[in-house]
C-alpha cells in the first residue's frame, strides 16, 4: 500500500540530523519513505503505513498549534510510538506536561518516565528499575528538588552504598566525607544541574541537602525528607531493611537501581531483586521498570542495552536478575545459582 500526505517545507524537522528520525520510523514499522515536493508517500503494508500517517499528521498538528519539538525529544516520542500502537505522538507530547524544578524545566520524554513521575507524586514509596541512561536518578532529585522548593519538605537525603564497580580503589586520602564523595558524584551532578553552585554548597553546609552512604543512615529516623537510595542494586538485603525503615512522618522515599549491573562482591544478592519479591503485594508502595526504549542517551547506549539483554537470555547469564516480579524462578536457575563454596554447600558445624 502507499499513500501520500501533505507536508510543508518545516517537515525538514521531522527527518531530524542526518535522517534519523525517518530512518527510525522505516526501520520500527518496516515502512519506506519518499519526499516528493509537497508530499511525503509512504509505501509498506496497509497497518504500517496508516500507523505512518498517524504519527505524521499529529507532529504536522502540533506544529501548526505552535508546539516546537526538539529533535531529541522527537526522537524519544518516535522510539515510544512506533512500537506501542495504543499511545498517539498527540497525547504522548501533551501528557508529559513541562514542569519546573528548581533552575530547570523539564518534561516526562516517555510513557514510563510519565508513570515513573506520577508515581512519586502519588506514593510515600517508589522503586525506579530499569537500564542506564533512563532517567531514573535524574527525575527522582528534579523531585525532590521541586518539592523542597515548594517547602513539601524541609530536606533532601540522597544516599547510595559506597561500592566500587568491578575495581578496587585502594587507600583513599582525606577526610571520611572526602573519601565517600567520589561515589556519590553523580547525586552532586543532578544536584548542580537543577540548582545553582553556591546555594547547593549553602544548602549542604546546613544539612538542608545531605549526601552520604548508606552505611551512615542506620538508627536514624528520617522525618519531613525526601530520600533518594540510588543504585540500590549493590544494597544487601539487610542494608535494603534498613534503609527502608528509615522513613519517618510527612517523608517520601525513591528507590532507584539496574538489577543488570550488580557490583556486590563475592555473588552477594542483591537487596533489590529480593525487595521487589517481598514488597511487591504491599499497598501504597509503586514499582515502575523501564526498558531500553526509555533510555535518553545517546542512540547507541539503546542499541547497547539490548545487545546485552538479547546476549543474557541467549546464554542464560543473569537469567535469575531479569525475572519479571509475577514470574517464577526455573528450578535450572535455582540450582545453577547456588556454586561451590557458598554457604549452602557449607557442612553445618
Amino acid at each position: 500500500m502507499k499513500i501520500s500526505v501533505p507536508v510543508s517545507k518545516s517537515i525538514e524537522s521531522f527527518f531530524g540530523t542526518r535522517d534519523e528520525n525517518i530512518r527510525l520510523l522505516e526501520r520500527n514499522l518496516g515502512v519506506r519513505t519518499f519526499l516528493r515536493h509537497d508530499n511525503l508517500e509512504i509505501d509498506g503494508d496497509e497497518r504500517s503505513v496508516q500507523r505512518a500517517r498517524l504519527i505524521l499528521e499529529d507532529y504536522l498538528g502540533l506544529q501548526k498549534e505552535g508546539h516546537a519539538i526538539s529533535n531529541a525529544d522527537l526522537n524519544n516520542f518516535l522510539r515510544v510510538v512506533t512500537v506501542d500502537d495504543q499511545t498517539s505522538l498527540r497525547n504522548l507530547y501533551l501528557s508529559g506536561r513541562q514542569r519546573s524544578f528548581g533552575k530547570k524545566i523539564l518534561a516526562p520524554k516517555t510513557v514510563n518516565q510519565r508513570r515513573y513521575v506520577e508515581a512519586i507524586e502519588k506514593h510515600d514509596l517508589t522503586f525506579g528499575i530499569g537500564p542506564a541512561g533512563t532517567g531514573k536518578t535524574y527525575l527522582a532529585v528534579a523531585m525532590a528538588v521541586a518539592a523542597l522548593l515548594s517547602k513539601q519538605v524541609s530536606r533532601i537525603i540522597l544516599t547510595r552504598p559506597a561500592v566500587e564497580a568491578g575495581e578496587k580503589l585502594g587507600f583513599l586520602p582525606g577526610t571520611l566525607q572526602e573519601k565517600v564523595d567520589p561515589y556519590l558524584r553523580p547525586l552532586y551532578d543532578a544536584l548542580f544541574d537543577m540548582i545553582e553552585a553556591d546555594k547547593v554548597e549553602k544548602l549542604l553546609e546546613k544539612n538542608t541537602i545531605e549526601v552520604a552512604p548508606i552505611a551512615f543512615m542506620r538508627g536514624r529516623t528520617l522525618n519531613d525528607a525526601f530520600i533518594i537510595i540510588d543504585e540500590s542494586q549493590n544494597c544487601t538485603p539487610d542494608q535494603m531493611k534498613m534503609i527502608l525503615t528509615r522513613m519517618g512522618f510527612n517523608s517520601k522515599m525513591v528507590v532507584t537501581g539496574d538489577i543488570t549491573q550488580i557490583d556486590l562482591p563475592g555473588g552477594k544478592r542483591s537487596g533489590l531483586i529480593e525487595v521487589t519479591e517481598i514488597l511487591k503485594n504491599v499497598e501504597g508502595i509503586a514499582f515502575v521498570h523501564f526498558d531500553d526504549t526509555d533510555v535518553v542517551r545517546h542512540s547507541l547506549v539503546q542499541r547497547i542495552v539490548r545487545a546485552y539483554e538479547s546476549y543474557s537470555e541467549k546464554t542464560g547469564i543473569g537469567r535469575q536478575m531479569l525475572l519479571k516480579l509475577d514470574e517464577p524462578v526455573p528450578a535450572a536457575a535455582a540450582v545453577a545459582s547456588i556454586t561451590p563454596g557458598s554457604p549452602v554447600d557449607q557442612p553445618e558445624a
